[in-house]
């Protein structure tokens, strides 16, 4: 991958401020609206509590996304806002680059997880957003990541890189 004690390998692991956990969600349902929550619970083993993918297991157990971009994407629609219902996404964080995370471990709340890839928008986004739905939220759709260590989040709870 890259030489840790490189210039570049020294930049990336640089500390960086932890991110804040603002909105969460599930989906009962394929298909189903998602709903707020509070808090979530987060297993390795069966997933995101009350998710519809709960069960599975994998690289794509929970999905991420920047406070950040929901105001990018919105932007690029041309409308006033877009919400954390409308992208689908389990939690929204902000003040903190979820790009930096990856190939890294990442505490939120009291669980452990590994962002594993970039949560590419499908083509339900035309139908959410409308037109251009799809390619507002292409490079912004956050990512997906797997559960390391069971926990609870909760709104308001402490994103931080491990390591």
């Amino acid at each position: 991958m890259f030489n840790p004690d490189s210039p570049l390998g020294r930049l990336i692991s640089a500390p960086m401020r932890p991110g804040i956990v603002v909105w969460l969600g599930l989906r009962s349902a394929r298909h189903a609206p998602l709903t707020s929550a509070g808090q979530v619970v987060l297993d390795p083993e069966h997933g995101l509590a009350g998710d519809h993918y709960a069960g599975r297991s994998g690289n794509r157990q929970v999905s991420l996304i920047q406070a950040e971009h929901l105001a990018a994407i919105a932007s690029y629609l041309g409308v006033p806002e877009v919400t954390p219902e409308q992208l689908r996404r389990n939690v929204v964080v902000a003040g903190l680059n979820l790009a930096a995370l990856q190939g890294r471990s990442v505490r939120i709340g009291t669980a452990i997880i590994e962002p594993t890839g970039a949560c590419h928008p499908c083509s339900r986004m035309e139908t959410i957003l409308g037109p251009g739905g799809y390619n507002a939220v292409r490079g912004h759709g956050g990512v997906v990541a797997r559960i390391v260590a069971g926990g609870t989040v909760r709104t308001g709870d402490a994103v931080t890189r491990l390591g």
